[in-house]
């Protein structure tokens, strides 16, 4: 089995704590040493349920870096429940309107399409969610973004999707 790696590489562990990155409001690096303009919670001490109920709240106020975080982390927590696919769906649609904020169309299509796979899979009422209509809105995004009728932008008009 290798060892961990020690020095600048490596796991974070109790001997050795990567700093964490300061970021701006969509999730982008700042220098380090610049003030971090996006505040998160710690969702690695949240339960699934938290992380799914904070995330949607996050996603309603249309920070769509903190619902792909809180998802993200609940995604990992679910592995083997069934339900990790659906919150890696709804992860990637978060990370799907980040990039829509951000100005990256390619990568508003491809993350809005695959979480649409992910989350259509799953039968409506999933979670509460209605996960055919939330597919079918998630490709309609991305058509509109591959169309140019929705542009890719701090500026971007789409509301968010009901969840």
């Amino acid at each position: 089995m290798p060892q961990e790696a020690a020095g600048k590489t490596g796991v974070p562990s109790e001997e050795r704590q990567k700093p964490e990155r300061p970021r701006d409001e969509l999730g982008r690096p700042l220098p380090w040493g610049a003030e971090t303009r996006l505040a998160l919670p710690n969702f690695d001490a949240m339960s699934v349920d938290d992380n799914d109920a904070a995330a949607r709240r996050y996603l309603a106020d249309r920070n769509y870096f903190g619902a792909h975080e809180a998802w993200e982390t609940a995604w990992k927590q679910a592995k083997g429940t069934g339900e990790e696919e659906l919150f890696k769906g709804l992860s990637q649609m978060g990370a799907g309107y980040v990039h829509l904020l951000r100005g990256n169309a390619h990568g508003v299509v491809t993350l809005l399409r695959r979480a649409a796979g992910r989350i259509g899979a799953y039968p409506v009422g999933s979670r509460g969610i209605d996960t055919t209509a939330l597919a079918e809105r998630l490709e309609a995004d991305a058509a509109a973004v591959q169309g140019g009728t929705l542009v890719p932008g701090p500026e971007a008009t789409a509301d968010p999707p009901a969840v």
